[in-house]
This record gives structure tokens, sequence and C-alpha cells, in this order.
């Protein structure tokens, strides 16, 4: 379908409908019911949302929809005692940039409790168990869901924001970096075509965002890159990286940048569409 087809309203439509936190299947439900063809919202809403075809079908009835989580607003969000700036606002992919979502203390905090826990970091393999891998070079740790009052509060927090409830957590996982070490290009959804993608899934479904938090300043480096914009968020101290995507978003792509100077310490949390249970 050719993009000059899509209504300006339509397009429009799309944007402001995710933009609230509802997915892709629910757009084409909603498309659905308003008279499109399946083959051409699907269409429409793959190329409005820069996404593969393939990965959009309408939804059976043999599977709920999971969560999805709400995109936070421009240009402040007030969660508690916590006024959080969003600095950054891209629609496509979602991406947010949340200044001051951490404090300096709890910054320093989680890194002190971090500390003797560390090891080479791990990442998921097709069976749903953590392995090493090779292109993530940093060592790291990962609490587990409310494992202390300082984890308890700061998922309370992001659970706020982004109206998810914290169940929906993947453990707050630490990571340290040192000169030279980084997290080669990737994905945070699960990749359907996997042989162990049902095994990952069942304990909470697909991973449907992600809070990347940045615990320090490194002296030079350490950003989270997305390539597909040629967009690079700078790690600072106490702010995050938010972003949300569908199975198969291509434009999620991402990555964690070499440090060339310092060491880089951070925080990421990953949502599922549903409870997880680790």
């Amino acid at each position: 379908m050719k993009d000059h087809t899509i209504r300006p309203e339509l397009r429009e439509w799309i944007l402001t409908t995710t933009r609230d936190g509802h997915s892709a299947q629910d757009v084409l439900r909603l498309m659905k019911e308003a008279g499109y063809s399946g083959d051409q919202s699907r269409h429409i809403v793959a190329r409005v949302l820069n996404i593969p075809v393939a990965t959009l079908t309408l939804s059976t009835g043999k599977r709920p929809h999971g969560r999805r989580t709400r995109h936070p607003a421009p240009p402040l969000q007030v969660i508690g005692d916590r006024a959080v700036r969003v600095t950054l606002s891209v629609d496509t992919p979602v991406i947010r940039v949340l200044e001051g979502l951490l404090s300096d203390q709890e910054c320093d905090e989680l890194i002190a409790q971090s500390r003797p826990r560390l090891q080479r970091s791990l990442t998921v393999d097709v069976d749903g168990r953590h392995q090493t891998d090779e292109r993530r070079t940093s060592q790291g740790m990962f609490f587990r869901n409310g494992e202390t009052p300082l984890v308890q509060r700061i998922e309370q927090r992001i659970a706020s924001l982004l109206d998810v409830p914290t169940d929906h957590g993947e453990g707050l996982q630490i990571l340290h970096y040192l000169p030279g070490q980084e997290y080669e290009p990737h994905y945070d959804w699960f990749d359907p075509s996997q042989p162990g993608f049902e095994a990952i899934t069942a304990r909470g479904g697909q991973r449907i965002a992600s809070v990347v938090m940045y615990l320090n300043t490194p002296e030079e480096g350490g950003g989270t890159a997305f390539p597909a914009l040629g967009l690079t968020v700078t790690a600072l101290r106490g702010s995050a990286v938010y972003f949300a995507y569908e199975t198969g978003d291509e434009a999620s792509l991402h990555a964690g940048l070499p440090v060339t100077r310092g060491e880089k310490w951070i925080a990421t949390k990953w949502l599922r569409e549903r409870p997880y249970k680790p």
C-alpha cells in the first residue's frame, strides 16, 4: 500500500491511539470494527508505525490481549515526590527520555547494594534460562521483585508512571560497564521464530517495554543508541530512557555504546504483557 493512500486523519488517529498506550493489535481491532479489511488495516498500521507487516495479525480471541504501558506525556510527570521531566519524545518507535526519575541518593544506594553481587552479565537463552553472551561484556546482577525497600519504591514509581502493575516487571537488573565494555545492537522483545519462544513467554508473555536508568554519568561514552533513528541518548545520572515496542518492531533496535572513559552503572526494568512469574 502506497504511503499517500493513508488519510492524514487516519494516520494521526493511529499515532494518537498508540501514544495513549494501546497496542497495534488494539488498533487493528478498532479498524476492523470500523469496516477496514484485515489485510488493508495491517498494511496501514505497519506503514504508520514502521513495523513489519508479518508481525501484525488480527486476534482470534484464543489468547487475551496483553497489557500495554501508558507512554509518559511531556513536559512533566509528577509521581509521588518525584517531578520527572520528559525531555525527549519520539513516536515511532515510542521513546521517552525521563530526567530526574531517580534521586542521587537512590542511584548511590542501588550501586552500593548491587556491587557485592556482581557477576558476568547474562542474557536469556531460547529456553528462558540466563546465559553469558559475547555481545554483552559488562558485569551485573538481578534483584528480586520488591527485594529491598529501595527496589520496591523504584518499581512502584515506574508502575505509576507507566500505568502498569508492578507484577508485570522482571527483576531489576544492575549493570556495570568499564572502559571498552558495551552491549551490541539487539532487541528486547523475544523472537517468535526461535524454538524457545513459548518457554520464555510462558511466565508473563512477551516483553512490551524497557526502562534503562542511568546511575552515574560516565566521563565519556556509554550512551544508549537507536541505530534506526540515528539517535543516542546520553547517560546522565538519575535520568532514564523508556521505550515501548511490539513483537517484531525493528525500529526498537538499540545498543549500550562502549564506555570510553570512566565507568557506567545502569538499572534496567523490562515489562511484560502479563504478570511475570520468575
